[in-house]
């Protein structure tokens, strides 16, 4: 294999396609990407198993082939070389990387031991619109577990009915929901898709006004953009119903300017940010929410003007939990809904309900 290419261009294909190398395996060739020089084009692979990436971009070839690079290495090593030209040429087991008046050697592995990709993903789809489908992502990834013990969390659920959608996200101790509607859809639908997997397509589409079409077949999803192709597998399963855990009805509403609440808890927040739960606590009274937190440190008392209907409550939460959902949201003003101290709670926009955050509480031992 022989070529040449603008180091900025194989930078930037490098640095999408990466994201899919696996960092934690027994096999050596999931490190790596494959580079295919055919035709006046270079395609740069990837995949760990569960994502994969393809990234196609011009290329001046001047000789066929196909070869497996150290993904980590490879990458940080042409970052450094973006300003420059560079011929990548390999024979046997090894490549030789020549820019300017200088040459560096990177040991490969072949292109045989490399997993197929299958692209072959079109039996369903639905498409969207590409700011609804950011923001949709955007709004619940935060939301999903980070460890193994119930894979399943790991990912968000997409259900399609008719035009509408919904997208749900938890982990056991808070929920997002948002609600939207689909371009179009070849059906209804209801896939878990990695939360690793949106935020990677979420950075792969680009900004503005256009359109996204995701594809759907045997537990793996395709989605294109750019000359960049990403498949995943979903998960399986099934998901839990969130009509189960969102309560039907609140005994307490309090409506307060988001930016007020927001800045008030962050400053509560610092104090505890290193114990486990970063425990802050609502007092909601009258006509204020007092915001409170102590630590060894030292301890935090703040009144935020709310407008409050129904009962009194005082409530314990993790604050990275609610300043998150806070800022999920984007009115200036909010709604947070009670029904007591133990019980889960939501968080809202005023007016635009489409998008929900529900947290539980923490017991502390006022209110156990």
């Amino acid at each position: 294999m022989k070529c040449v290419i603008e180091g900025i261009n194989l930078s930037d294909a490098i640095l999408k396609v990466v994201k899919a190398c696996s960092s934690k395996t027994t096999v050596p060739v999931l490190e790596c990407i494959k580079i295919s020089a055919k035709n006046d084009s270079l395609t740069l692979s990837a995949t760990d198993g569960e994502i994969s990436i393809i990234k196609t971009i011009p290329s001046e070839i001047y000789e066929e082939g196909e070869i497996c690079v150290p993904g980590k290495y490879f990458a940080d090593f042409i970052k450094k070389l973006e300003d420059v030209q560079i011929t990548l040429s390999s024979e046997g087991r090894t490549m030789d990387i020549t820019y300017a008046d200088s040459q560096t050697s990177m040991q490969v592995l072949p292109a045989d031991d490399f997993p197929r990709i299958d692209v072959e993903i079109n039996e369903s789809s639905f498409k969207l619109k590409t700011a609804d489908l950011k923001k949709f992502i955007t709004s619940t990834s935060f939301c999903c577990a980070a460890d193994d013990s119930r894979p399943i969390l790991k990912g968000c659920q997409f259900v399609i009915n008719g035009d509408d959608i919904c997208v749900t996200a938890l982990d056991g101790f808070r929920l997002a929901t948002v609600n939207g509607k689909v371009i179009s859809a070849t059906g209804n639908m209801d896939i878990v898709c990695p939360a690793r997997t949106l935020n990677e397509i979420e950075k792969m589409i680009p900004d503005g006004d256009g359109e996204t079409e995701i594809f759907v077949q045997r537990g793996m999803i395709l989605v294109s953009s750019d000359n960049t192709i990403l498949t995943s597998r979903l998960y399986g399963g099934d998901f839990i119903k969130k009509e189960n855990i969102i309560p039907r009805s609140f005994i307490t509403a309090v409506k307060v300017e988001k930016d007020k609440l927001k800045d008030s808890i962050e400053r509560a927040a610092i104090l505890v940010r290193g114990d486990k739960n970063s425990l802050i606590t609502f007092d909601i009274a009258g006509d204020r929410i007092e915001i409170s937190s102590s630590s060894e440190i030292g301890s935090v008392q703040e009144p935020v003007k709310a407008e409050i209907e129904g009962k009194d409550v005082r409530i314990a939460m993790n604050s990275k939990f609610i300043i998150e959902a806070v800022n999920a949201l984007d009115e200036e003003k909010i709604v947070l809904s009670f029904n007591n101290q133990v019980q889960p709670f939501t968080c809202q926009n005023e007016t635009d309900k489409s998008a929900l955050y529900l947290i539980l509480p923490v017991r502390t031992a006022n209110n156990a």
